[in-house]
């Protein structure tokens, strides 16, 4: 303490006499200090510096910079000092290096935006994800005219189509429908509006971004597109059929620009196709003799599409009854199903058949996918869900429920007290669990009863 002391007191003598005779001259490369040179102080009591010339600045502000330098270790060079520069707020800071690093917005504008083209703009927000165009459309009203826009449609139809979303039905919110985003992993809740009160319509099939509805006395069809809740209450159908039955959905072109067709089938080999171009339904014949009949339809397998072709699953006999939507022929294929399978469903990727079903033995329970082979029209087992999850079912009676069968599947399996959510991605062979489903202001996780598989389209109209 008294070697600080001393320090202080020399400091304080070197002040007095600046004050007394000027400013030094500037110092010259020799006036530098090398600390390195200095012997090492034998006591801290007898350490010297060497001060530089010193400007006007305070004294305790000097002894901190020497002090500091001391203790770094590093002897080699001190350079001149320089008064410190007057202290700023850190939004000063900050704004000063924004204006150093960024031009001005007006140039901004002036040299890009001003003239950016209307179609490169369209193209790029047709690119965004959903949810961030939903942010733009709150911008002004020409961003939210987009959805109504020819050009803007056209972009929108270009863009190779992503992983599906989900839309289910949850037990508790039959009339909120929960939409599931596989990309950022996110539920989306949204008000089934267009439906009468009280009534319960089930998600049955989908196309260009459209869900086709069923309400559940088998009545009414309805058409809309999720996203935007553009919706069309279908004429009532020729046939009167109360019971139960299967449906499919296919587009007349890319996108429903063009129009699109939805087929409903029973178990007695009664069909309809509805025209959305015509606006009507319509018999364009009678099912084959060559296709056995009652059809023993499974319903708990939606129909899939490839090219222009519907493809529904039936038991007794096993197989796959087809009906190209273009020529308006059917087509009946025997497929024995794998041992031991229940709560199996169809599913395509790329043109290719899928089908995936619980394989039950003995108390194990293991869910497995299959492809359809086209030489032998026989089933051939591709992957199977992680041993460590099956683990979770074993010696319970579970069922399974396939809720979207376009080349990205969602699993609803229930136990007793238990439902798991998973998906399963068809080309890289990836399971992933589902986050739950909490309806907003909530906290109970819901039930999943009903759903499928939709593209996302913010220009698809009903």
């Amino acid at each position: 303490m008294k070697g600080l002391a001393m320090d202080r007191q020399l400091i304080g003598q070197h002040q007095e006499l600046l004050q007394l005779h000027g400013s030094p001259p500037s110092p010259s490369p020799f006036h530098l200090l090398h600390f390195h040179q200095l012997p090492p102080p034998s006591d801290d009591h007898h350490r010297r510096w060497c001060l530089p010339n010193i400007d006007d600045t305070s004294v305790d502000d000097y002894y901190s910079l020497v002090m500091a330098a001391g203790k770094s270790g590093n002897y080699k060079m001190l350079e001149p000092f320089k008064p410190p520069p007057s202290k700023k707020s850190r939004k000063e800071r900050n704004r000063g290096k924004l204006l150093e690093s960024t031009p001005t917005p007006e140039v901004l504008e002036q040299e890009i935006w001003k003239e950016f083209p209307e179609d490169l703009f369209e193209a790029v927000i047709a690119r965004l994800p959903i949810a961030a165009f939903y942010r733009f459309r709150s911008v002004c009203h020409k961003w939210n005219s987009l959805l109504d826009s020819q050009s803007f449609s056209l972009h929108c139809a270009e863009i190779p189509q992503a992983n599906p979303w989900f839309y289910t039905i949850t037990h508790e919110n039959i009339n909120v429908g929960a939409m599931y985003d596989p990309s950022i992993r996110k539920w989306h809740h949204r008000t089934i509006s267009f439906l009468p009160a009280k009534m319960i319509a089930l998600p049955i099939a989908s196309a260009g971004g459209l869900v086709c509805f069923l309400d559940i006395g088998h009545r009414n069809f309805y058409v809309c597109n999720p996203l935007t809740q553009s919706f069309k209450e279908l004429p009532a159908r020729s046939v009167k059929v109360w019971s139960r039955v299967a449906v499919g959905m296919t587009l007349n072109g890319n996108s429903t620009s063009r129009g699109y067709k939805v087929v409903w089938l029973g178990c007695d080999g009664e069909y309809e196709v509805y025209d959305s171009v015509k606006n009507s339904w319509s018999r364009p014949g009678s099912m084959p003799s060559k296709i056995k009949l009652p059809l023993s339809l499974n319903f708990r397998s939606q129909a899939v599409s490839i090219d222009h072709t519907l493809y529904f699953m039936r038991s007794d006999p096993e197989g796959i009854v087809s009906y190209n939507m273009v020529t308006g022929v059917w087509k009946q294929f025997i497929i024995p199903a794998p041992l031991h399978l229940s709560d199996h469903t169809l599913a395509e990727y790329e043109g290719r058949i899928m089908l995936v079903g619980l394989l039950t033995k003995n108390l194990a329970n293991c869910v497995c996918i299959w492809e359809l082979q086209k030489m032998t029209l026989l089933w051939k087992e591709v992957d199977r869900m992680p041993n460590i999850w099956c683990l979770e079912f074993y010696g319970k009676h579970v069922r399974m429920t396939c809720l979207g069968n376009k080349g990205l599947l969602m699993l609803s399996l229930r136990a007793r007290q238990m439902n798991r959510l998973v998906t399963y991605n068809v080309k890289n062979r990836e399971w992933l669990k589902v986050p739950g489903c909490v309806v907003p202001r909530g906290r109970k996780r819901q039930w999943i009863a009903c759903g499928t598989a939709f593209h996302p389209c913010l220009t698809a109209t009903a």
